[in-house]
Formats: structure tokens, sequence, C-alpha cells
């Protein structure tokens, strides 16, 4: 065997060694489904490298709209689940798919639109007036369209707004926050974003907010560890010890300190 032949087999031989160590040492991690708006706003990349130094716990998080996150926990694939429509996280619990939901922080939904406002949504006075008026106007909407805890808040909107929505303005994309943002920057049209997302959105083109403040808008975010009684192979120590973290004086120091341009994007709201 020649020198070049026998070095080659050595370094095999080390990477195999190597790769099998990994699978007790990457035994330490989570898989946590979340909202499309604590990873597309940042939030995740600044305090998740702080829960991992702290603790040794990796999470490795399968972004998605709240409704597609929750089904991810129901099947048994993530081991916890962190997202922001109420209604279907106490659904999920009641139903003993969860075992309890914790509050963890909030922000606020926001309408967003062309600076032009062809609607003339800025001189209604709540979030279903401001539905009313794109609807009427026929101007265009971008939608999520995904079941994602925006989504169903856009639901009750036009709900309250009495409104079906309909027709080539509305616009369904399927997709999550920052891509309904892009379609809706190129139409230009209306949209409804979470604040968090909205602050860290660098293509916002000639959108502008045109509806804020109405207490309908309100957005907590809950968090939940998938029930290990329904799937034995979750990883219900390590699930908890984030969630504990989460809500901790720690944690939610630490998603109070994240800023988008001097902006807080998340309060803590944790008991």
């Amino acid at each position: 065997m020649t020198p070049t032949r026998r070095s080659a087999l050595m370094g095999v031989a080390s990477s195999l060694a190597l790769l099998a160590a990994l699978p007790a040492a990457a035994q330490d991690f989570i898989t946590v489904a979340s909202t499309t708006s604590t990873e597309n706003s940042g939030l995740f990349g600044h305090i998740l490298p702080i829960f991992q130094a702290e603790t040794g716990i990796e999470v490795r998080v399968v972004s998605q709209g709240t409704g597609q996150a929750l089904e991810t926990g129901r099947r048994g694939d993530a081991d916890v689940v962190f997202v922001h429509a109420r209604a279907q996280e106490e659904t999920f619990v009641a139903e003993g798919y969860g075992v309890q939901r914790f509050d963890v922080m909030y922000n606020d939904f926001v309408v967003v639109g062309p600076s032009d406002d062809p609607a003339g949504v800025r001189a209604t006075d709540s979030a279903a007036g401001a539905m009313a008026a794109i609807a009427e106007a026929g101007a265009s909407f971008a939608s999520r369209g995904d079941d994602s805890g925006t989504h169903v808040a856009e639901q009750g909107l036009w709900a309250a707004a009495g409104i079906e929505p309909a027709g080539e303005w509305y616009l369904s994309t399927g997709s999550g926050m920052g891509a309904t943002l892009n379609t809706a920057a190129q139409v230009p049209a209306y949209a409804l974003t979470d604040r968090g997302t909205w602050l860290s959105f660098a293509n916002r083109g000639p959108l502008e907010i045109v509806s804020e403040g109405d207490p309908v808008l309100f957005n907590p975010y809950g968090i939940i560890l998938v029930n290990p009684e329904r799937h034995a192979h979750v990883k219900a120590d390590l699930g908890q010890a984030f969630i504990d973290w989460i809500v901790s004086p720690d944690g939610q120091a630490a998603i109070a300190s994240f800023q988008v341009g001097g902006e807080q994007l998340f309060f803590p709201s944790a008991q």
C-alpha cells in the first residue's frame, strides 16, 4: 500500500470515527415548531444562542404558520410548539396533544398598505373598518392564506366587518409573513402583519402602516410542551427546560432586549 493510499484510508477512518461519535453528542437538542414571525423577525437568532450558552441544549426550529406548527406537534414531530393563536393553542392542550400553555410575550398586528392609501384606510377608526374600506374599494389585499396565527386574526377581522373576501383583489399567497409582505410590496397591496416582522422587514417599497392601535390587534404568543403521553419519544425534560428558561427572568430579559432599529419587537408576558 502506498503512503498516499494509507493516508487516505486513515483520513476516512478518522471521519467515520467522528461521525460515530456524533449521535451521543447530538442528544442535547430539541425541535421547536414555531410561527414564522419568531424566525423572520430575528428573535430566535437573538435568544437561542443565549439559551444554548446557558444550558448546552440546542434548539432546532421548524418555522411554519401556527396551524401547521400545531399539526407538527400533533404528529409528534416536535418537542415544543411556540405559536400565536390562543384559541387553537388551548384546543391543542384540551385535546391532550400539549401539556400546558404558558404565556411568553406579545406584540400587535398592523395593517400595511400603499403610501397613497387608495382605499382610504387611514380615515377609518377600527381594524374592521379598515378591512371594510379595502373590500369596498376592491383594493388589492395580500393574505397569507395558510392557517397561521396572522391568517386566523385576519379572518376574524373580515368576519367583524361582515365580509367574505373573494375576487381578483384578494390575493392568497399560501406563504409565510415575509413572502406575503414581498408580494404586497410588489403589487402593491394591503396586508395584515405582526409588528415584529414588519419592523425587521427591509423590502417595504411603497408600503406603510395605515391602521394600528385597535385593541383587537393584540397578538399574544404561547409555548407548549408536546405531550409525551401521546408521543413517548418527545424529549420532555429538555423541552420543559426550554419552556422554564423562556418564562424565567433570564428568558424574559432576553426577549425584551431584542430590538431592531432601536425599537423593541416583543414584550414579555410570562406570569
